[in-house]
C-alpha cells in the first residue's frame, strides 16, 4: 500500500484520504487518494472518510499512520482537541498532566499561537473541508438520489466545521474549492451568513427526520445546528437572533426524535441501541448525530476512548462505575468544585452517603460523581487524586451483556455529538431572552422536561443563571461549556461569575476578553499573508 507521510495543510499540496466502512462499523481498507495524480475517486469511501473524521486520527487505526502530524497521534485528533478547548479552560474539567503539550495554555486561559491543541483542531478542521470540497467537485453534476442525499450531508458538515472555527477563531480562512491559491480571510458574520444560507439550501435534499440508516444525518441535525446558531448570534454577528433560535429549536423538538428513556444509556457502549445489539439501550431516539465507534474496528484514542478512558480511576471498582476499559483507565479529567456544585450548592458533600454513586444523594441522575477517597476541591491541578471523578461515559452495556466481540482497551461507545436535549435548552434560554413562545410551551416546561427524565424535583420558577446552570448538570464533560460561559458574559473579561482554577489561581482570576477567541496557529499566519491575527495576541 502507498504511504501517506506528507503533513496536511490547506495551502500545500491537498491529500484526500479514504476509507472504507459499512455503516461506520466496518474494517478499514485504506487507499489513498492524491489530487495531483490521475486516480480514481472512489465516492463511497470517501464519503465514509469524511464522516469518520470526527472519531478517527489517519489511515491506520490508532497509531501509525496520521493524518496530521504529531509527536503522538493518540494524544491529538480532531474531537480531543475540540473537546479539550471547549472543556478545559472553563468550570468543569481539569486536566493534571500538564507537561502534554497545548494543556498548560488552554487550562489556565492563556492560549498563544503555538498551542499545539489548537493547531491541531485546526489542521484536522481544515482537512476535513478540504475533503469536503473535493467530495462536492467530484460528484458535482450527479443527479441520482443517493448522491444528491450524500451531497446534502457533505454540505452540512462542511458547514459544521466551518461553524467550530467560526466558534474557536472568529474570522478564519475560507475557500469552498480544492486550490492551491491561499484563501482570503472570511469575517465571523459573514461566515456566520454563509453557514446560515448552506443549511437552509440543502434542507430539501437532507433526509427527513428518523429515515435514514443510523450514524447518517437528517434535516433534524440541520434545525439542531441553526439553532445553536442563532442562540449564539450576538455573540458571533453582535445582533441577537433569538426567536430563531426558539423557532428551529421547537421543530426538533417536535420532530421524531424524543428523549432517552434513561440519561445514562446515551454515554454507554451499547449507546447505538439495535446497531450495537440492544434491545434495551433507546439512546438513538435523542442521538441527532453519534459519532460511531468500535473497539475491534473503529479505533482512536483521540474519540470515544478519550471520553471513556481520560475519566476512568483505576480505584474505581464498584459495580456503579466499573464498566469502563480494564486496559484503558488513564485517571485524568476530573470535576472542578465549580461542577459539583451545580449539584450540590454548597461545595461540601452530605454526611451519611455513599461515596460511590452521588446520583442519589444530589436528586439528580446525572450527577454521575464518585466522591470515594477523594477530596472534592484541587487545591493541586497536577494531582490526579483530587477532584471528584466523573463515570458519566463507560463502556458498559444497558443490557447487561458482555459482547465477546468487545474490545479491553477501545470502546464501543458512540461519541454523542448533537443530541436532542439540547433543543429543549436552547428554547428555554432564547424564550426567557425575550423570544415568543411557540404555541402554548414554555420555557420552564422544556427546562423540566429534561430534569424529569433526570428524575430531578422540577422548578416552579426560571432564571436565566438556572438554564446556564441546567447546560452544566446535562452536558457537562461534553465539549460545550465554552460558548455557553462566553454567551452569558462569563467567560473572558470583566466579570463576576468565577470558579476554581480560572485564569490559571485556585480561587479564580479574571483574564482578558480577547480569549473568548482563540489565536490563529503561527504555521497558517507564516503561510498565508492574506491572515491577520486576532486581537491580543
Amino acid at each position: 500500500m502507498k504511504k501517506v507521510t506528507k503533513k496536511f495543510y490547506l495551502y500545500s499540496t491537498l491529500i484526500i484520504l479514504s476509507t472504507s466502512l459499512f455503516s461506520c462499523v466496518n474494517d478499514l481498507n485504506v487507499t489513498p487518494i492524491d489530487p495531483s495524480i490521475n486516480q480514481q475517486f472512489n465516492q463511497s469511501e470517501v464519503f465514509a472518510k469524511i464522516y469518520a473524521g470526527f472519531q478517527l486520527t489517519g489511515l491506520q487505526g490508532p497509531t501509525g499512520n496520521p493524518d496530521v502530524s504529531a509527536s503522538d497521534e493518540g494524544n491529538f485528533g480532531m474531537y480531543r482537541a475540540y473537546w479539550n478547548m471547549n472543556e478545559l479552560g472553563t468550570d468543569e474539567a481539569c486536566w493534571p498532566y500538564e507537561a502534554n503539550p497545548g494543556i498548560l495554555g488552554i487550562q489556565t486561559n492563556s492560549p498563544n499561537s503555538s498551542n499545539a491543541f489548537i493547531q491541531n483542531f485546526y489542521e484536522y478542521a481544515f482537512i476535513e473541508i478540504t475533503m469536503c470540497n473535493s467530495f462536492l467537485e467530484q460528484t458535482a453534476g450527479k443527479t441520482d438520489d443517493a448522491t444528491i442525499k450524500e451531497r446534502a450531508e457533505i454540505r452540512f458538515l462542511r458547514a459544521l466545521h466551518y461553524y467550530n472555527l467560526m466558534d474557536f477563531f472568529g474570522n478564519v480562512p475560507f475557500a469552498t474549492t480544492v486550490s492551491t491559491t491561499l484563501p482570503k480571510q472570511i469575517l465571523r458574520a459573514d461566515l456566520f451568513n454563509w453557514i446560515r444560507s448552506e443549511l437552509m439550501a440543502i434542507q430539501p435534499n437532507m433526509y427527513q427526520d428518523r429515515t435514514h440508516d443510523y450514524f447518517r444525518l437528517d434535516v433534524v441535525a440541520d434545525w439542531l445546528l441553526l439553532s445553536r446558531m442563532y442562540l449564539n448570534a450576538k455573540v458571533y454577528t453582535g445582533t441577537a437572533k433569538y426567536d430563531s433560535a426558539a423557532i428551529y429549536s421547537k421543530k426538533v423538538i417536535d420532530s421524531n426524535y424524543k428523549l432517552a428513556t434513561k440519561y445514562r444509556y446515551l454515554f454507554m457502549g451499547d449507546n447505538a441501541g439495535a446497531v450495537a445489539g440492544s434491545a434495551i439501550n433507546d439512546a438513538p431516539n435523542e442521538l441527532i448525530f453519534p459519532v460511531a465507534a468500535n473497539g475491534k474496528k473503529i479505533a482512536s484514542f483521540a474519540g470515544s476512548c478519550y471520553l471513556v478512558a481520560s475519566s476512568a480511576f483505576s480505584d474505581m471498582t464498584d459495580s456503579v462505575v466499573s464498566n469502563f476499559l480494564p486496559n484503558s483507565r488513564w485517571g485524568c479529567n476530573r470535576a472542578k468544585v465549580s461542577l459539583t456544585k451545580k449539584f450540590f450548592p454548597s461545595g461540601t458533600l452530605p454526611s451519611g452517603i455513599s461515596l460511590i454513586d452521588l446520583r442519589t444523594a444530589a436528586g439528580d441522575e446525572r450527577a454521575m460523581l464518585y466522591a470515594n477517597n477523594r477530596p472534592v476541591q484541587i487545591k493541586d491541578r497536577t494531582d490526579p487524586k483530587q477532584g471528584l471523578a466523573v463515570f458519566k461515559f463507560t463502556n458498559g452495556r444497558a443490557d447487561g451483556l458482555n459482547k465477546k466481540d468487545s474490545d479491553l482497551t477501545m470502546p464501543d461507545m458512540s461519541i454523542p455529538i448533537m443530541r436532542m436535549a439540547e433543543a429543549y435548552l436552547t428554547y428555554a434560554e432564547a424564550v426567557t431572552r425575550g423570544a415568543s413562545p411557540i404555541g402554548s410551551y414554555t420555557a420552564l416546561q422544556a427546562v423540566n422536561a429534561l430534569r424529569t427524565r433526570a428524575n430531578a424535583s422540577t422548578l416552579s420558577s426560571l432564571a436565566l443563571t438556572d438554564i446556564l446552570d441546567e447546560w452544566s448538570r446535562e452536558f457537562y464533560f461534553e465539549g460545550r461549556r465554552r460558548i455557553d460561559l462566553i454567551r452569558y458574559g462569563y467567560f473572558g473579561g470583566a466579570n463576576d461569575y468565577t470558579w476554581d482554577w480560572k485564569g490559571g489561581t485556585l480561587t479564580g482570576s479574571p483574564f482578558s476578553g480577547n480569549y473568548n477567541i482563540y489565536p490563529l496557529p503561527q504555521t497558517d499566519l507564516s503561510a498565508n499573508s492574506n491572515l491577520k491575527q486576532n486581537t491580543g495576541y
